[in-house]
């Protein structure tokens, strides 16, 4: 049996005051969980960065243009690429790697329908659990 492992993270973040390229940048990337405590030199969103460039080309990166482009140890890349595509940011096809698909809003798109049909997944098995424990839906009220 194959079971595909999707982790994706959303992580609510106050927006922004100000409006800069650079600011709402980090503030999409830190809600999509791309930062974290230990990612010091914020890597995960500089290979984010590259991708998003390379894709206004429709292009694929290797994970040592990643390592040149972005300044960072190819295993420190490799790291953080098999974080992205676990989370469905990013795919991969001959050791080349890109975004997912071609623009942010489609991004969030997409990764919308993931979430809805893992929730849709859940509340099956929730209704089945439910009916096998004799479980009734209850009132809040």
């Amino acid at each position: 049996m194959f079971t595909e492992i999707r982790k994706i993270t959303v992580v609510r973040v106050k927006k922004p005051q100000k409006h800069t390229l650079n600011d709402e940048l980090q503030w999409f990337s830190n809600s999509l969980g791309l930062f974290n405590l230990r990612d010091k030199e914020k890597s995960c969103f500089r290979i984010f960065l590259e991708l998003l460039k390379a894709a206004k080309t429709n292009t694929s990166l290797t994970s040592d243009e990643l390592a040149e482009r972005s300044n960072l140890s190819r295993a420190t890349v490799v790291h953080h690429l098999a974080k992205l595509i676990d989370s469905g940011l990013v795919t991969a096809h001959k050791r080349r790697y890109f975004l997912r698909v071609s623009n942010l809003a489609d991004l969030v798109a997409e990764l919308r329908k993931d979430v809805a049909r893992i929730l849709d997944d859940l509340d099956e098995v929730a209704q089945d659990l439910d009916q096998e424990l004799g479980l009734q839906e209850q009132s809040n009220y």
